[in-house]
């Protein structure tokens, strides 16, 4: 997957900048190595990033590709998200041998993420159903399903458009069902702050839209200290000059959860999501402190 996004992504740069000579270096994280445990258990979502910085700070490579949803919430002194593309569905797609959505599998059906917050989600809405820890790429995924693993997962409906398989999920699940990851579907480009070369060779493919999205959903997961060990939710939507934001907090059993919906001025989305993840916060009280300790 990484490697497709940064095929997809360096085509974009050069066709924004013709003639301009490229090469993709390999880098792989810990977190493409290590698929036996939860990301909650070995470090987090920085563990997809982590090598990727320290080859910007060696002057490996002049950008990181990253999927949004896996960067953290502050990045490392001197780097900064130079662009952010224009964003893929959000959406979670569902796959299963058995059903072609929640509503149809069997009570005591195991379904196979290692995902907090989409485990969160299904345990609130069905909470007969049994999660199991599921990790791998989209292949390795979609062959433990078929092997019997579990009987149900969720992957990004973005991530599978991108390699082609689109036509492997049963359903689309709405955001009213499974509301997507802070950034899910975003594309960002990483980059040396003082790089002023690099990031005009970026600007012409940022995405206002895009950008002022992930503002709110950043703004709010910032407020919220958002890790892996904190089962959040939260999608922005503009229309016009006016961006809604929703968000979820849960606890990791689905047994609580606290919303929110704001909206407000685009140019005020950092804002929006401040708020909103303010808000949720206080909502949550002790039982979310209690969680974090």
């Amino acid at each position: 997957m990484a490697l497709a996004q940064t095929g997809m992504v360096r085509d974009k740069i050069v066709a924004a900048n013709p003639g301009l000579e490229t090469e993709i270096v390999v880098v792989n994280t810990v977190a493409d190595r290590i698929l036996d445990r939860p990301l909650s258990e070995i470090g987090g979502k920085g563990l997809f990033t982590k090598e990727l910085e320290q080859a910007l700070y060696a002057d490996v490579v002049d950008v990181a590709v990253h999927s949004m949803k896996d960067v953290e919430t502050w990045l490392p002194e001197g780097l900064i998200i130079a662009c952010i593309l224009e964003r893929d569905d959000p959406r979670d797609a569902f796959l299963s041998t058995r059903a072609q959505g929640f509503a149809g599998l069997p009570a005591g059906s195991r379904v196979g993420t290692s995902s907090l917050r989409r485990a969160a989600q299904v345990l609130m809405r069905r909470p007969d159903l049994t999660i199991v820890p599921l990790r791998g790429n989209a292949n390795t995924r979609m062959r433990k399903l078929e092997e019997g693993t579990c009987d149900a997962t969720l992957l990004a409906l973005c991530g599978l458009e991108r390699l082609g398989m689109a036509d492997m999920a049963r359903s689309v699940l709405s955001v009213e069902e499974m509301l997507p990851a802070v950034a899910q579907g975003a594309l960002g480009i990483e980059c040396r702050e003082a790089d002023a070369d690099v990031r005009a060779l970026l600007a012409p493919l940022a995405s206002p839209r895009a950008t002022a999205e992930l503002a709110a959903e950043r703004g709010l997961l910032a407020e919220l200290d958002g890790s892996c060990r904190t089962p959040i939710a939260a999608l922005a939507r503009i229309d016009g000059d006016t961006l809604a934001l929703d968000g979820l907090l849960f606890l990791p059993d689905g047994s609580a959860h606290w919303g929110t919906q704001r909206s407000g001025s685009v140019a005020d989305a950092a804002r929006i999501g401040r708020e909103a993840g303010e808000e949720l916060k206080r909502a949550a009280g002790d039982t979310y402190a209690r969680h974090l300790q």
